[in-house]
């Protein structure tokens, strides 16, 4: 859990396309949720 004006982590994932992605990139500006979905077991 993250408190009050901690950054975001370094967290790299695959978007739909396959393309990496840095997810504090898309977040920089702004107040997001992340959402990670893991997939199929």
């Amino acid at each position: 859990m993250l408190n009050n004006g901690d950054r975001l982590p370094a967290i790299a994932a695959e978007d739909l396309d396959g393309n990496r992605v840095d997810v504090a990139d898309l977040v920089a500006d702004s107040w997001a949720a992340v959402l990670l979905y893991r997939g199929h077991w």
